[in-house]
């Protein structure tokens, strides 16, 4: 039915995001989820592999005692080094938050 209305009114669509944005979630639910799901899957296995091979390098024998917060945290640095990130931006935040130890002089 879907691919009926879209031969009917003549669109051509590029990617499955498209789709997506054709497909009418209260006529259609069943195919707007399928597109949903469709659009969120991995292409290939690059993604994952890669994902891997970063937290083996970045989780060593000698870094094992890591926390889980801190591993991921180190693990999406290293797997998304195309996002710049504010240095100031992380300073600002990281004074207004309390500190763990306080520094007597």
């Amino acid at each position: 039915m879907f691919r009926n209305k879209l031969a009917s009114q003549n669109i051509t669509l590029k990617s499955e995001f498209d789709a997506l944005l054709k497909c009418n979630e209260d006529l259609y639910p069943n195919i707007h989820f399928l597109f949903i799901i469709l659009c969120t899957l991995p292409v290939s296995t690059a993604c994952p592999e890669r994902s891997f091979s970063s937290l083996k390098r970045i989780k060593s024998y000698l870094r094992n005692t890591i926390s889980e917060k801190r591993l991921n945290g180190l693990a999406m640095l290293s797997i998304h080094r195309d996002i710049d990130v504010n240095v100031d931006e992380v300073l600002n935040e990281m004074s207004q938050k309390p500190r763990r130890m306080n520094i007597i002089l």
